[in-house]
């Protein structure tokens, strides 16, 4: 688990962006919530301009806060699957505001 900031102690905002402000993060999390369980080469192919090192990282951190779980299956080549945890299904509600507002925000402002 990461350590909580010391410059606004108990600030709520600071603490959810603590843990999903990764670059990717966000983005891993709103595939999961949307196909429940993914390989790693799955994420990678839903996120193609992601190097598989920055994937690998946000992933990596991810696990660590206890946001998502991490399967990993004895073959030959190695299958490794992830899924948001119980205690990041409390995120859910926060990715899918972000995916309302972006949806909202893409159709005043792109271009037609």
């Amino acid at each position: 688990m990461k350590e909580i900031y010391n410059c606004d102690v108990g600030c709520p905002i600071q603490n959810t962006l603590q843990v999903i402000s990764g670059k990717w993060k966000s983005v891993i999390l709103y595939h999961l919530f949307k196909f429940g369980v993914l390989r790693f080469s799955e994420l990678q192919a839903k996120l193609p301009y992601v190097t598989k090192r920055m994937l690998a990282r946000q992933l990596a951190e991810l696990e660590e806060d206890n946001i998502l779980d991490k399967k990993v299956y004895a073959t030959i080549p190695v299958k490794t699957e992830y899924s948001v945890s119980e205690f990041g299904q409390t995120l859910q509600p926060v990715i899918k505001s972000m995916e309302i507002w972006g949806t909202a925000y893409n159709d005043v402002y792109t271009v037609k």
